[in-house]
């Protein structure tokens, strides 16, 4: 089919033929095979069958290119240069702030060293006071960082319902539209899944952390037994400390709080069917596939990092799918071409995707259910 994918383009089309295009949709006999050029062009305008049509003109470029699973999403999403419309700008405003912050949390995580020295000597020498004293001095500073960034996932939990309030609601007729309108936003989303990514990769590499936190709350209860001052105390209490602990003892804390978050979401808002926000992620992911297949698309990256940002993104929604759908992204009835998505990630350079495909292996959740296509599981082995 002839993608039609300017505006502009699609207004100098008449209205009949809008309404012939509508009659070949609905009509239920098998087109004979073309006899002329002619009669192949006429096809070509045919559009695949879509749960909405558009009402008027402004609408023809949606019937010529809607998408269910038959076709997918055809436009180019501008994750290098979008800018807020007057529409997006107060949600824009309200995520930006929280996204501002994102870059220096995952600096902070990458020189993060722990205090791993420190408490193996006081570990070793219990009854050295001031060994136990630098252990104790080194790790307090630490588990202020690392409030932090369990601060921070809460944060970026409540800029994710703002983007998904504005991505699902009835504005527009579906996610294609949304996603295509509403750029700036939808950028804002990916940025969402890139920092969630990556933080959970260097989290991962970084096993002092959980060291770190441990010794923290060994040693602060031996404090409290003994009666002694803790002065780190005031900075994580008891009940904090839990809901910490509980964070980092996920091997991927922030990918947990996006996919929490938006099943709250879901449940919170009853009122709105869970299709406008798993057909958003879908249609997500299969804009980024789109993009990264397609010659045409991919060249309009300006940095060649963003090629590895969209890898990055297409792999978060589905994981994000994953576990929203009730059935899952490896089900036959998924929306998302998982094959095309995985074969995307085996297409890139050896060695760059494999903490992504291993994020699809071990940290999706329906991957390994009866339903899921043996296929699927092949190619992710």
């Amino acid at each position: 089919m002839t993608s039609v994918t300017n505006p502009e383009t699609a207004n100098c089309f008449s209205s009949s033929t809008l309404e012939l295009a509508e009659k070949r949709t609905r009509s239920s006999s098998s087109p004979s095979p073309p006899s002329s050029s002619a009669s192949r062009r006429e096809r070509a305008v045919q559009p695949p069958r879509c749960r909405r049509r558009g009402a008027n003109m402004g609408n023809l470029l949606k019937v010529l290119t809607c998408t269910d699973l038959e076709q997918e999403p055809n436009f180019f999403l501008d994750f290098e240069n979008a800018q807020p419309t007057e529409g997006e700008r107060e949600v824009w405003q309200q995520v930006d702030v929280v996204l501002k912050d994102a870059k220096a949390i995952l600096d902070q995580l990458q020189t993060y060293k722990g205090a791993g020295r420190q408490i193996r000597e006081a570990i070793q020498n219990p009854s050295d006071e001031a060994l136990q004293e630098q252990a104790w001095l080194a790790v307090v500073p630490l588990v202020g960082r690392l409030k932090k960034f369990y601060e921070f996932s809460q944060r970026l939990e409540a800029a994710l319902h703002s983007l998904l309030g504005a991505l699902t609601n009835e504005t527009y007729d579906d996610p294609t539209q949304h996603l295509e309108r509403e750029q700036a936003l939808a950028k804002q989303f990916a940025e969402i899944l890139h920092f969630t990514l990556r933080f959970d990769e260097l989290k991962m590499t970084t096993p002092a952390i959980q060291n770190d936190f441990s010794y923290y709350r060994r040693t602060l209860s031996r404090m409290r037994i003994n009666n002694l001052p803790a002065e780190g105390e005031n900075e994580v209490n008891n009940e904090l400390a839990n809901r910490i602990s509980l964070f980092y003892a996920d091997a991927t804390p922030m990918l947990k709080t996006l996919s929490d978050g938006t099943t709250r979401f879901v449940s919170e808002n009853k009122n709105l069917p869970i299709e406008n926000t798993t057909d958003c992620l879908s249609t997500m992911a299969s804009v980024c596939k789109v993009m990264l297949e397609t010659p045409e698309y991919r060249s309009r990256f300006a940095s060649e990092d963003t090629v590895s940002f969209c890898l990055r993104v297409m792999v978060g929604v589905i994981i994000l799918y994953d576990y929203v759908h009730p059935v899952g992204a490896f089900a036959k009835s998924s929306k998302i071409d998982m094959k095309g998505c995985i074969k995307v990630l085996k297409d890139q350079p050896p060695n760059t995707v494999d903490g992504l495909l291993n994020a699809l292996r071990y940290t999706t959740k329906h991957l390994n259910d009866e339903s899921t296509n043996k296929s699927i599981k092949l190619m992710l082995q």
